[in-house]
Formats: C-alpha cells, structure tokens, sequence
C-alpha cells in the first residue's frame, strides 16, 4: 500500500511542478538535470537526455504511465538510469571526438604557412562558439576585424568554415565539421 501512496504523493508533487497543458516534459527534463546539478552529480548541466527519450518515446510514455497508474518507479528509475548512462557515455565520446577532431583541424591549419597565426586565433574562437560573427571572433580572439576576416578566409578556403547567412554584411560563419559532430544523432526520427 505504501507504493500506491509514494506513487499519489509523487503524482501531486508532479503536478505542482508542471502547471502547464503543454511543454511538461521539457521541463521535468530540465528540472532532472538541474537536481543532478545541484546534488554535486553534474558540474555543468551536459546532460541531454531528452533525445534519449524520444528516441525510446514509446517506452518512455508507457513507464511514465506506469508509475502514474500503478506506482511502478521502479521500472521507471531504471529506465531513467540507462538514459543518464547511455547519454554520459554518448556525451565522452563525442568530447573525445571533438578534441580529436579540433588538434586535425589545428595541424590542417599550420600549414597554411603564414596566413596559419589569424586563421589560428579565428579557429580557436570557434571551438568556444561553433556559430559566430567575425565581431564575436574578434572579441573573443582579441584580433582586429581586418585580421579576423583574413583568419576566416583562410578557414573557408580549407573548408573548416562556412559563411552561412548569404549576406554581404553581419555574415555568420559556421565550424562546419564541428557542427556536425554536434549535430549527428539528432536527426527528426
């Protein structure tokens, strides 16, 4: 009996926390992610577990049922547990792919000779943001604007970058090779 209890009491709490008709999971999955954060579990709120979820949305729904219906957490717990496992292990992964990814992009870059110092700097700017203006790279590589705009020329001669806006002012430029790492399992299922 104390299950059935546990289960209505969670239920109610539950509601408390998702007031609205639309958007509850996102918000329960962030509200998991920022507990994890603030238990000493996450230093840094990395986890990305809706995609987990969506990928394995059937399951998902029925066990969330399950827990509503008959108080069954613990199918659930486990459920959630895979999740948190196979999306820290996806998240390694990816980290170590992308430090491999940017030390081949670097030596890419090094033999461009002496147009290699700014397209160097512009590249580092782009490992901390993906998807920027040259004013975003200059402030963050501390070049002047002619400087970052010769750096990023250098980048989209070797195909590292990739002006993604079609304007003539305030373009974006995009780390195409990193964007896709970032973006690979994603994909609408």
């Amino acid at each position: 009996m104390r299950r059935a209890t546990f289960a209505t009491e969670a239920h109610v709490q539950f509601e408390t926390i998702h007031p609205f008709l639309e958007g509850n999971g996102r918000i329960g999955r962030l509200l998991i992610t920022l507990m994890l954060m603030d238990g000493g579990l996450l230093l840094r709120p990395l986890l990305y577990l809706s995609l987990f979820f969506k990928q394995h949305r059937a399951q998902y729904y029925r066990l969330l049922d399950a827990v509503r219906s008959e108080g069954d957490w613990e199918a659930w717990i486990e459920f959630f547990l895979r999740g948190v496992e196979e999306t820290a292990t996806g998240a390694l992964q990816t980290a170590q792919r992308l430090m491999e990814r940017f030390d081949g992009d670097e030596a890419i870059v090094r033999r461009e000779g002496r147009a290699a110092s700014s397209a160097l700097s512009v590249l580092a700017a782009m490992r901390e943001r993906p998807i920027v203006s040259l004013k975003a790279a200059c402030q963050t590589s501390g070049l002047s604007f002619p400087a970052a705009t010769a750096g990023m020329q250098v980048l989209q001669k070797i195909g590292l970058a990739r002006e993604i806006t079609g304007q003539r002012r305030s373009r974006v430029f995009a780390y195409t090779r990193y964007v896709a790492i970032l973006g690979e399992g994603t994909e609408p299922l």
